[in-house]
């Protein structure tokens, strides 16, 4: 069922928002050659426990995991592109590394991720995330009412191809509110004027992500680490926007 929120519910949502994005900001500070995946993980845990609010990944189970996430935190390393388990990792010179984080506040949930490359960066790596963050910012603004969710893809998928990137549909944005993962779907990529017309008070999350070289994914033997099928890394950048009468509002905007 596709939710739809007033005014007053959507400015209850703000306090998630800004604290899923204060975590990616420190994530993205304390990130650095050396440091491990499950300190990251540790981090972020007490920092959820110091604002009282609660995981949205430790007990997440759908039905392509193989059991219960149990991390707070999903890091993708390199050819890791989405749901990347944290284990015992520490990060090299040149990694890329995602990080995607999502968190229930008061009862309302944000999600949000970015990508960032430690010590000394590949170019390629670099064109990469800023392809994610372009296509991020040309679906947003492609959010407004009267649009469709086909176009909202659509504008990702113009960017993904403009920077000779393919495109993988099998996971893209979502619906967001009082649970993580709602309706609609937003694909990374359509053909404009499809889909469900966008109305004030609609939540969703915009997720695009892209691989080097491949639009093709295979699971880890973790059970949920998706990765590249051909070796090649991958980028993710998402916000958690709401649709209004005066346009896009994001809500976790760092």
């Amino acid at each position: 069922m596709i939710e739809f929120f007033n005014a007053r519910e959507i400015e209850q949502m703000r306090p998630a928002g800004r604290f899923v994005a204060d975590v990616l900001t420190t994530l993205r500070e304390t990130a650095a050659v050396g440091v491990n995946l499950l300190e990251l993980d540790a981090l972020v845990a007490r920092m959820i426990a110091d604002r009282g609010a609660t995981s949205c990944y430790v007990d997440y189970h759908p039905s392509f995991g193989a059991m219960p996430f149990g991390k707070v935190l999903c890091t993708s390393v390199n050819d890791a592109v989405l749901h990347g388990l944290p284990f015992d990792y520490t990060l090299a010179d040149g990694d890329l590394l995602s990080v995607d984080f999502a968190c229930e506040v008061d009862g309302w949930v944000a999600d949000s991720a970015t990508s960032v490359v430690v010590g000394a960066a590949d170019p390629a790596d670099l064109a990469l995330i800023k392809a994610t963050e372009d296509a991020l910012e040309a679906g947003i603004a492609a959010a407004v009412v009267g649009n469709k969710l086909g176009d909202i893809g659509f504008a990702i998928g113009e960017v993904a191809r403009a920077n000779g990137l393919s495109v993988n549909l099998q996971f893209g944005g979502h619906g967001v509110g009082r649970t993580m993962h709602g309706d609609p779907h937003v694909p990374n990529d359509s053909r404009p004027g499809r889909g469900l017309r966008l109305k004030p008070g609609l939540v969703i999350a915009i997720e695009p992500w892209f691989m080097h070289t491949t639009d093709e994914i295979y699971t880890d033997p973790d059970g949920w680490t998706l990765r590249s099928a051909d070796g090649s890394r991958g980028a993710h950048s998402e916000h958690t926007i709401a649709i209004t009468e005066d346009g896009p509002l994001v809500l976790t905007a760092r």
